[in-house]
């Protein structure tokens, strides 16, 4: 089930970080409630709660850092927060270092690209590039790291 809800709700954050270049709330609170069904269904009524609160706690707290420099949108971040009340606190660690690394590699590949891509043309001097067109949709990077996290 928790794989189940974190595919979904990987799947859902993609397709509109892709599409619109953001994740809604909606998509977010979604996977923050399904996140409280599991921990509770896992670890009772007790510390369930309890659970979810520091996995949630925790995935928002790791990336909250790149935000604040600017490098990650808040949607990335409240979505890591929803990945983290669906897995716990030691899963979303894990998922984590693998999202980074998958961003990574996401990153220097757009980075290739753009390097390609220009390498054939002359640059007007003070052309200004468009709002938003050099940045990394980072959803799909969470995806693929919070899934690798169920075999890690």
């Amino acid at each position: 089930m928790q794989f189940a809800v974190c595919l979904v709700l990987g799947v859902a954050a993609t397709a509109e970080d892709l599409w619109r270049r953001r994740i809604s709330n909606h998509t977010v609170v979604a996977g923050l409630l399904a996140g409280l069904a599991i921990q509770i269904g896992r670890r009772g009524w007790a510390r369930g709660p309890l659970g979810w609160l520091a996995g949630t706690a925790a995935g928002f707290a790791i990336f909250l850092i790149f935000y604040l420099l600017g490098g990650m949108g808040g949607g990335d971040i409240k979505l890591m927060a929803a990945m983290g009340g669906c897995l716990g606190t030691p899963q979303i660690l894990v998922a984590t270092l693998w999202t980074a690394i998958i961003g990574a590699v996401a990153a220097c590949g757009k980075l290739a690209w753009i390097g390609w891509r220009r390498s054939g043309r002359r640059r007007r001097p003070g052309a200004a590039v468009a709002a938003g067109a050099e940045t990394i949709p980072y959803a799909p990077s969470i995806l693929i790291g919070t899934l690798l996290s169920f075999w890690s």
